[in-house]
C-alpha cells in the first residue's frame, strides 16, 4: 500500500481571543441550509431544541437548488427497496456500507411525505398520482421532480418556509463559519463565523451539525455554485475528524459547455427521456461503451465523452433531443431557457456538453447518527461520508440521503442532552498572524484559477502517479505560501479550505492503486480485491499544528462492505 504523506494545518484559521469577540449559545449549531442542513434543523426543533441555522449565502443558495435532476424514492408497487438497494450497492463497486445504504432506502416513503406535509409540490400523472421516471443505474422508475426540471428548487422552497416559520430556529445567513471550535479534551464545543462586513461571532452548541454541501469549485469545470469550497470538510478535519474516500469525486457527464459561460447542468432526466450523445461527426458512441448506453452509470457516461473527445480532438460532445417524442421545451423547460439564452433550441439543436466535477462522495466519516469522530461533531449530506454512496453515487440518491439522515441526524443532536461546555478562556485559542516581507503577497484569483486547472488535469477523470504526485507537490507549496501570508480575508479563508480538500483528495487518489467507482488510473485501470477498503485520514499533533497520517495503516477495512 502507498504511504500517505505528512500534512501540516495550523489548528484554527483566525487568531481570535473570546474576552473580544461576541457570542451566542444554543442547544444545536446547523452550518448550511441545503437539504441536509435543513432537514437537521427542522427535525431538532422539532424536539424542542434551540437551532442555530447559518448559511454561508442566503437560505435558497445552496447547492441543493441546483439539483435538477430529482429525489429518488421507492412509492411503486412494481418496485420494492430490495431492488433500490442492490442497484444502490452495484454502482457503490464494492465500498457501499449495506447497512447505510438499508437505512436511507428505508427512509424514502417518509421522507417524501415530510416534504409533502411542508408543501412540496411534485410532477403528477394525470391521474394525480406522484410521476416517477428512471435515471442511469436504477432498475426501476422511481424518481420524483418538480417542474420537469427544477426539483431541487422546490425542495428547498419548501423546506426554507418550514426553516423561516418554525419558533425553535434562528437563521443567520451570509456567514462564513472559519473553524470548529473544541475544548482542550478535543470535544466539540461550536464554531467560529465572520460576516460579510469581517465582524467575528461565535455560536457555542454542546452539538454542531455540519451540512455544507461540497468542494467543486476546487475544479475549473464543475455544476457546483461558487459557495461550493469544502468548507465544512476543511474544518471539520482541522478540528480532527476522520476524512475518508476523498478521492472520489462524481464529475457529471453532461454540463453545458460554452466558452465564457459559467457551466449549466444539463440533467440526466434529458437522457432518461431518449437524449442521445453524438460526437462532432454525429455518431452515437454511448452504444460501445456500455450496454445500458446513455444510462450508464455516470462515471462510465463521463469517460466514455472524455475519451470520445480525445478520439475526435474536440472540446465537447453534442446532446441530442431532436428524437424525443414529446416536446423538449414543455419537459425540460428550465434547460430550455438556458439553452435559449446562448441560442440553441433543444429541439431542433444539438446541445454541447462535456462532464464537470459535481459531487463529492467522500466526506468526513459518519456513523448513521451523523456522528464524526469529535464528540458533539456532526456531519451530514455531501461534506459526509456515510457510507450510502462507496466509490460512486447513483443519481437522485443524494437528495435522499439529505432528508433521511439529516432528519435523523437533527434527531440525535437534540437527544443528546446538554454538555456543558467549559469557560470562554479554558478554550481560548490565539496565535499571531505571520508578518511576509515588505511587498510580498499572494495573488489570490491567480492561485485560485491555477489550483482549479491544475485539479482538472492531474485530479481529474483520468488520473495517473506522476500526475498525482505534481500535484501534490504544488498544492503543498501553494498552502504553505497562502497560510504564511495569514491573509484573513473570505476569499483567503476559501481558498485554504479548498487546498485542504485539494490535497485530501490527491492524498486518497495517490494512495488507491487501482481504478474504482468515479476513480480512475490510468496506470491501475481494473479494481483490486485488496483495494475493497476505505482510505483514512485524521489528524494528530498539538493544538496549534496538525500533522496528517495513517491511523493505523494507509488504508482500514470497512467492518461492513457490500458484496462487489
Amino acid at each position: 500500500m502507498a504511504q500517505l504523506h505528512p500534512l501540516g494545518l495550523e489548528r484554527y484559521l483566525l487568531p481570535i481571543s473570546f474576552r473580544e469577540v461576541p457570542s451566542y449559545r444554543f442547544d444545536v449549531v446547523v452550518v448550511g441550509s441545503g437539504v441536509a442542513g435543513a432537514c437537521a434543523a427542522l427535525s431538532a426543533a422539532s424536539r424542542g431544541a434551540n437551532v442555530a441555522l447559518i448559511a454561508k449565502d442566503e437560505l435558497g443558495e445552496t447547492n441543493t437548488v441546483y439539483a435538477q435532476g430529482g429525489v429518488a424514492a421507492v412509492l411503486s408497487r412494481v418496485d420494492s427497496f430490495a431492488a433500490h438497494i442492490q442497484d444502490t450497492l452495484k454502482v457503490g463497486c464494492g465500498l457501499a456500507e449495506h447497512e447505510a445504504v438499508e437505512a436511507v432506502v428505508r427512509g424514502g416513503p417518509e421522507a417524501i411525505e415530510r416534504l409533502l406535509q411542508l408543501g412540496a409540490q411534485f410532477d403528477r400523472t394525470p391521474a394525480g398520482e406522484i410521476e416517477l421516471s428512471r435515471e442511469g443505474g436504477h432498475s426501476h422508475a422511481r424518481i420524483l421532480h418538480a417542474m420537469g426540471d427544477a426539483t431541487g428548487e422546490e425542495i428547498q422552497r419548501a423546506l426554507r418556509e418550514g426553516i423561516l416559520s418554525h419558533p425553535q430556529i434562528t437563521c443567520f445567513t451570509q456567514r462564513f463559519v472559519v473553524d470548529v471550535l473544541t475544548d482542550p479534551d478535543g470535544r466539540c464545543v461550536g464554531v467560529l463565523s465572520r460576516s460579510q462586513r469581517g465582524e467575528l461571532v461565535a455560536f457555542f452548541a454542546p452539538h454542531v451539525v455540519l451540512a455544507t454541501g461540497g468542494a467543486g469549485q476546487v475544479y475549473r469545470e464543475t455544476t457546483n455554485p461558487v459557495i461550493a469550497t469544502g468548507d465544512g470538510l476543511a474544518a471539520g478535519f482541522r478540528a480532527g475528524a476522520i476524512a475518508r474516500d476523498c478521492e472520489f469525486v462524481q464529475f457529471h457527464p453532461t454540463c453545458l459547455y460554452i466558452a465564457g459561460a459559467a457551466r449549466q447542468l444539463i440533467s440526466e432526466i434529458v437522457r432518461g427521456a431518449g437524449g442521445i450523445l453524438r460526437d462532432r461527426h454525429g455518431v452515437r458512441f454511448m452504444p460501445e461503451y456500455h450496454p445500458d448506453a446513455e444510462l450508464a452509470p455516470r462515471d462510465v457516461v463521463s469517460r466514455a465523452i472524455f475519451t470520445q473527445m480525445v478520439r475526435t480532438n474536440d472540446t465537447n460532445v453534442y446532446l441530442d433531443l431532436s428524437q424525443l417524442e414529446a416536446d423538449p421545451h414543455r419537459l425540460f423547460p428550465g434547460i430550455s431557457s438556458i439553452c435559449r439564452f446562448f441560442g440553441i433550441d433543444i429541439a431542433r439543436d444539438p446541445v454541447p456538453v462535456r462532464p464537470g466535477a459535481h459531487y463529492m462522495v467522500g466526506g468526513l466519516e459518519t456513523n448513521l447518527d451523523g456522528r464524526t469522530s469529535v464528540p458533539g461533531l456532526y456531519a451530514v449530506g455531501e461534506c459526509a461520508s456515510s457510507g450510502l454512496h462507496g466509490a460512486n453515487r447513483m443519481g437522485s440518491n443524494s437528495l435522499l440521503e439529505g432528508l433521511v439522515l439529516g432528519a435523523r441526524t437533527g434527531l440525535v443532536a437534540a437527544a443528546g442532552g446538554d454538555a456543558r461546555t467549559r469557560t470562554l478562556d479554558a478554550i481560548c485559542r490565539t496565535h499571531a498572524l505571520p508578518r511576509p516581507p515588505r511587498g510580498v503577497r499572494v495573488n489570490l484569483e491567480d492561485l485560485t484559477y491555477s489550483l482549479k486547472s491544475l485539479m482538472w488535469r492531474q485530479m481529474g477523470i483520468e488520473r495517473q502517479r506522476d500526475g498525482l504526485q505534481d500535484a501534490l507537490t504544488k498544492i503543498e507549496f501553494w498552502s504553505r505560501a497562502v497560510q504564511d501570508l495569514g491573509a484573513s480575508e473570505p476569499r483567503a479563508l476559501e481558498l485554504v479550505n479548498m487546498l485542504t480538500v485539494a490535497r485530501l483528495a490527491t492524498l486518497g487518489a495517490l494512495a488507491r492503486e487501482e481504478s474504482r467507482g468515479c476513480h480512475f488510473r490510468s496506470d491501475f485501470r481494473s479494481a483490486r480485491e485488496d483495494w475493497r477498503v476505505h482510505t483514512r485520514l485524521g489528524a494528530r499533533g498539538d493544538a496549534e499544528r496538525l500533522e496528517v497520517c495513517a491511523l493505523e495503516h494507509s488504508v482500514v477495512r470497512s467492518t461492513e462492505v457490500a458484496p462487489a
